[in-house]
């Protein structure tokens, strides 16, 4: 614990330092083929990147920073530096916290999460409780957030783990659940299922929201990438990882009992607790249904009345993808709890708290960054630098697997969100100027950002289970590496990469 919050102060530490230092160089020196605004944006982004990985101030404050720079150096004007700030997605995304915030605030995430249990089929097998707290994660973490899911996620998994150790008491065996396998298999196992079920959706983890922003405003010549789409090949991914996960957890650290004594009665009684279903939770569920519908409608439409039909047109100009989320987010404030005390199902300060605002910031800061890459032509020269550095032209494949793998490698040790705000504009952009469709790479960026297996600070659930003191560093490093180098080189791009190229015609 002690070490990980030495790295963590250092590295923010040497980051304070070389961030400006080496913006200060690149403003100075030389550069062939750049000048003007994009050499002077070189330099801000020398900043803001060595910021965004190392985060010596907040990563949404140096999102904020940059388009400031920029037009205090004259870089863009106040309305292009800061215009992504108010793009479609981030109320896509805004809707989606509302949504997240809404199931929190009224208990239906634990309701769904109990729900799978208590199924029979569980029962109070330790390898099926293993698959059931990995299933309630992913499903959860599809729709909110991967912290919030494993914030939820961790205390259930502790006490199941306090049933082992009074079960094993009573039969005369003390353990300690800091070197016990199985706590550790749990405790990992709830903090990948929740980074892998954020795949699923466009709203389940902000990487996947930034890359379609990034192509919407780095590629409008590429088809437009749609909610249901994403949910094809988010869904198999989200299957496949969990499979490997599922298997890899399941053989390194296996349970040493067949029953968990107690475990049912815990999670009876938590069930039982619960009571029958609040007209709050109804609500909210019929708010997420309504959102879905939303979502998934266009390709119902498309499928009856063809993609380019008056419905269709009709339907895209009203009822776009982030008015969907927003119409499901805002039902929440107008459907009734008590009519006669005018309570309705989420309260705006309930609302107001559940808007992430950090990472829409982050989000808006990232867009406005890649926007401006484009417009000045620095992504052209790093397009033309990478193309040089890969040999000429390389194969599709190799380029999107080096972009998968450098994300990958970034994740494990800065924030995921980070990651990809930094190395999507330049795949997108990279991926256009030598011919390639820019779908391919921008999902396996995105996908690959969730692997963030290795280390307590890839991802908000590993830094959570992994204060629980029952995960030892090396074992993270090792089943992440595992679960990593799998992922990428059978899943992401062979499977999902292929299922991508052929749900968007490419």
């Amino acid at each position: 614990m002690n070490s990980d919050a030495g790295f963590e102060k250092l590295r923010r530490l040497i980051g304070a330092v070389v961030g400006p230092v080496l913006a200060v160089l690149v403003w100075v020196m030389p550069i062939d083929g750049l000048a003007g605004d994009s050499h002077r944006l070189l330099a801000v982004m020398s900043l803001v990147a060595t910021w965004w990985i190392t985060e010596p101030v907040p990563i949404p404050v140096t999102s904020l920073l940059g388009p400031t720079l920029c037009v205090l150096l004259g870089i863009a004007p106040m309305k292009d530096a800061f215009s992504n700030f108010a793009n479609p997605m981030i109320f896509l995304f805004m809707g989606g916290f509302l949504l997240a915030k809404g199931m929190m605030v009224n208990g239906l995430d634990k309701r769904i999460a109990y729900g799978i249990l208590s199924m029979k089929w569980v029962g109070d097998s330790p390898r099926r409780i293993f698959l059931a707290i990995g299933l309630a994660c992913i499903l959860c973490s599809g729709w909110i957030s991967n912290t919030a899911t494993a914030a939820m996620m961790f205390p259930i998994a502790l006490g199941l783990l306090e049933a082992i150790r009074e079960m094993m008491a009573a039969n005369g065996k003390i353990i300690d659940l800091s070197s016990y396998k199985y706590a550790t298999g749990l405790m990992l196992m709830t903090a990948y299922a929740c980074s892998i079920g954020g795949v699923m959706t466009p709203i389940g983890t902000p990487p996947n929201i930034i890359m379609l922003g990034f192509l919407d405003q780095l590629a409008p010549q590429a088809p437009t990438v749609s909610f249901f789409q994403w949910m094809i090949w988010g869904t198999v991914a989200m299957v496949l990882y969990f499979i490997v996960a599922y298997i890899v957890l399941s053989r390194m650290f296996p349970a040493d009992v067949k029953h968990i004594e107690g475990a049912q009665k815990f999670i009876s009684d938590y069930v039982a607790s619960l009571g029958k279903w609040t007209r709050a939770q109804k609500n909210t569920l019929i708010a997420f249904f309504v959102a879905v519908f939303l979502w998934v409608a266009p390709s119902i439409l498309s499928v009856f009345y063809g993609p380019h039909s008056a419905v269709m047109t009709f339907y895209d100009a009203h009822f776009p993808e982030s008015i969907a989320a927003m119409v499901g987010g805002l039902l929440l404030f107008f459907l009734p709890v008590n009519l006669k005390t005018g309570e309705m199902t989420m309260k705006w300060k309930d609302g107001i708290e559940g808007i992430e605002w950090g990472t829409l910031l982050l989000f808006g800061g990232g867009l406005s960054m890649g926007a401006l890459m484009y417009t000045t032509g620095l992504s052209d020269w790093i397009g033309h630098g990478l193309k040089e550095v890969m040999g000429g032209q390389p194969s599709e494949w190799v380029f999107v697997a080096v972009f998968c793998v450098a994300t990958l490698v970034l994740s494990e040790f800065t924030s995921h969100t980070a990651s990809v705000n930094l190395i999507g504009a330049i795949g997108i952009t990279t991926a256009v100027s030598m011919g390639f469709s820019p779908i391919p790479v921008a999902v396996g960026i995105a996908l690959a950002s969730s692997l963030g297996f290795m280390m307590p600070v890839s991802t908000p659930p590993n830094a959570i289970v992994y204060a629980s003191g029952y995960v030892p560093i090396t074992k993270m490093i090792k089943t992440g590496f595992i679960i990593d180098f799998v992922g990428i080189l059978l899943i992401t791009l062979p499977v999902v990469i292929l299922l991508v190229k052929l749900v968007m015609g490419l």
